[in-house]
C-alpha cells in the first residue's frame, strides 16, 4: 500500500504546483479577499474531482475529440469572467477593504466549477492518476484508497500552503498586493484565452 500513497503524495504535490487557471484564481483571491478568506478555496478539488474521476475511470483515456473540445470552450468562456472579477478587484483594490463580503461558499464552488470545466483533470486522471487508481483498486482497495488518501491531502495541504505564502506577500504593502492582483488578472486572461483557442484549433 506504501508504493500507492508515496505515488499519490507526489502526483498530488505535481498537481497542485503545476501553474494553470486554478493557481491563477486561488492567487488572485488570497491577495484581493486575504489568505483567511481565501483558505477554504483549497478544498475545491475534493468537491469537483469525485465526477471526474468516476467518468474518466469509465473511459480510461478514451474521452472524444468532441467532448475535450467543448470543455475547452465551457472552461475557456468560465476562467474569463473569473478575470473579469480579478480585474473589477485590481481596478476597485483602494476600496474600503469593510466592502468585500466574506462570499466563502461561492469562492469554493466557482473554483470548484473552474476545475470540473476545465480539461486539465479530465485529462490528468484519463492518462496518469487514472491508470494507477484503477490497477491499485484491482489489487486490493486498500492501495486504491491510499492512493486517493496521499493524493489529496498533498494537494490540499500544498494548495493551503500556497495560499499562506501569497498571504503573507499581500502584507507587503497596498502597491505590491495591486501588482500581484494585476498579475494574476492577466494570468487568468490568458489561460482563458489559451483554453478558447485550443478549443477552436483541437
Amino acid at each position: 500500500m506504501w508504493i500507492y500513497i508515496l505515488q499519490g503524495v507526489g502526483l498530488g504535490f505535481s498537481a497542485a504546483v503545476l501553474p494553470g487557471p486554478f493557481m491563477a484564481y486561488l492567487i488572485s483571491q488570497t491577495l484581493s479577499r486575504g489568505w483567511k478568506r481565501a483558505l477554504p478555496t483549497a478544498l475545491a478539488p475534493l468537491i469537483s474531482d469525485g465526477p471526474i474521476i468516476a467518468l474518466c475511470l469509465l473511459v480510461l483515456s478514451q474521452v472524444p475529440t468532441w467532448f475535450e473540445r467543448t470543455l475547452y470552450f465551457a472552461g475557456g468562456a468560465f476562467i474569463l469572467y473569473l478575470a473579469y472579477g480579478a480585474f473589477k478587484a485590481w481596478r476597485d483594490f483602494d476600496l474600503n477593504p469593510a466592502t468585500y463580503s466574506p462570499e466563502t461558499g461561492q469562492s469554493i464552488l466557482k473554483a470548484a466549477m473552474m476545475n470540473a470545466l476545465s480539461p486539465g483533470p479530465y485529462i490528468y486522471w484519463s492518462l496518469v492518476t487514472g491508470p494507477i487508481l484503477l490497477r491499485g483498486w484491482r489489487e486490493t482497495p486498500i492501495n486504491g484508497i491510499g492512493f486517493l488518501g496521499g493524493f489529496y491531502v498533498t494537494i490540499v495541504s500544498s494548495l493551503t500552503a500556497i495560499i499562506i505564502v501569497f498571504g503573507i506577500a499581500r502584507q507587503l504593502g497596498p502597491r505590491v498586493n495591486r501588482a500581484l492582483l494585476g498579475i494574476s488578472a492577466i494570468a487568468l486572461l490568458c489561460f482563458g484565452l489559451v483554453q478558447l483557442w485550443l478549443g477552436i484549433s483541437g
